[in-house]
């Protein structure tokens, strides 16, 4: 079955770094785009960013760009958030997503797998 797992959340002061990964396994992953998306306590899940099947597009949420950096490596199945300049808005339960679609979309609806999520702290 189709499994992502998400790693290299933590704790950090704002101002710091984080890179969060996602390994895939249980599908094509060269074959999906990659999203990342964020949950904090009491607020819905949103877009944080996402890349197409060869990394050649990428999107990201307002709130990020600049600071944070979508990546791949498909010979690895892993996608990558590499995120800087971190700011207490930024904690958050970090989720991987996996969408078959050529288009790079920022809606969650779209994704067809999910991992379960790392938490990333920022403290001020």
């Amino acid at each position: 079955q189709v499994q992502l797992v998400e790693s290299g959340g933590g704790l950090v002061q704002a101002g710091g770094s984080l890179r969060l990964s996602c390994a895939a396994s249980g599908l094509t992953f060269s074959r999906y785009a990659m999203g990342w998306f964020r949950q904090a306590p009491g607020k819905e899940r949103e877009f944080v960013a996402a890349i197409n099947w060869s990394g050649s597009s990428t999107l990201y949420a307002d709130s990020v760009k600049g600071r944070f950096t979508i990546s791949r490596d498909n010979a690895k199945n892993t996608v990558y958030l590499q995120m800087n300049s971190l700011k207490p808005e930024d904690t958050a339960v970090y989720y991987c997503a996996a969408d078959k679609t050529i288009v790079v979309v920022s809606s969650l609806w779209e994704y067809d797998y999910w991992g379960q999520g790392t938490q990333v702290t920022v403290s001020s």
